[in-house]
């Protein structure tokens, strides 16, 4: 297993397991168990799309995609499928890959700039709050494809992979900003690094990704005594004291995710979603 994004330590006394070895053990536990999550798709052509001469009863196709990926990176594979299963040699020079786009069976269009993972989230407590649904065993997610007029006003961009890749290195500013009230740990990636956490994600390299990802993001420490467990009273934006032997501007950074984590709790505990996606 990896050890990349965990915090090394100086061997302790023989036949001790420091807090902080076990700390670590398990953030990278964590990491590997939800990189290597999937989630099960069943992508349907809409019909009344279907081209000419097409293989009608062929026009569906079954996935167990990663939840640590993004719809326009499936897009040659399912090309690949259609073309070689369902569709004709004349429909595969007219139709163009930029202008497909998702909708969820229920006819939601789907964010293509959100992470698998979070689409499936999403529509699984959507659907259960339902007056309607009922328990039934899970099944794939049920998504339609469309293969022309993409509504572009509401996509905001083409979803293609370039543009994705765009909007997830903007996902990754906005998570920089929010744990430490700066972007200096992303904008002073070397290019290269930029590049490589984006191709760890496109290939599903964990290694690759947490190479990279490691330097962004907080490491695992021991848990501090000193610091005083703030009141369940307390204002939200009163900043309790703290003995954490860190700059002031990493301690702020550090607050202020706790703060704004307890603020969504009360104001809507679906929205943590996109926080738990992007850890």
């Amino acid at each position: 297993m990896s050890t990349y994004g965990t915090t090394r330590h100086a061997p302790g006394p023989p036949g001790t397991v420091s807090k902080e070895r076990v700390t670590d053990y398990h953030t990278t536990l964590f990491r590997r168990l939800t990189w290597e999550g999937t989630v099960p798709l069943e992508i349907r052509v809409d019909p009344k799309e279907l081209p000419a001469n097409s293989d009608r009863g062929l026009e569906c196709y079954y996935i167990q995609a990663p939840r640590v990926s993004y719809l326009p990176l499936l897009m040659s594979e399912i090309r690949r499928f259609l073309m070689d299963v369902v569709f004709d040699e004349a429909a595969a020079k007219v139709l163009k890959e930029e202008d497909w786009w998702f909708e969820s069976a229920e006819g939601t269009l789907l964010k293509w700039h959100w992470s698998i993972g979070l689409i499936y989230d999403n529509h699984t407590i959507s659907t259960s709050v339902r007056p309607s649904s009922s328990q039934a065993q899970p099944a794939p997610m049920r998504l339609v494809l469309h293969l022309v007029s993409p509504p572009t006003e509401k996509l905001l961009q083409s979803p293609s992979a370039e543009a994705c890749k765009l909007a997830f290195m903007g996902q990754l500013k906005e998570a920089d900003f929010i744990r430490w009230g700066n972007t200096k740990r992303m904008t002073g990636l070397r290019k290269a690094d930029q590049d490589g956490i984006w191709e760890g994600i496109r290939d599903h390299n964990f290694d690759h990704y947490w190479r990279v990802a490691s330097k962004v993001t907080p490491t695992a420490g021991t848990t501090r005594s000193q610091s005083p467990v703030p009141s369940t009273t307390a204002s939200l934006h009163s900043r309790p004291p703290s003995a954490d032997p860190v700059g002031p501007a990493e301690r702020d950074g550090a607050y202020n995710v706790r703060s704004c984590h307890q603020y969504w709790k009360m104001v809507n505990p679906s929205s943590l979603i996109p926080f738990l996606a992007f850890r």
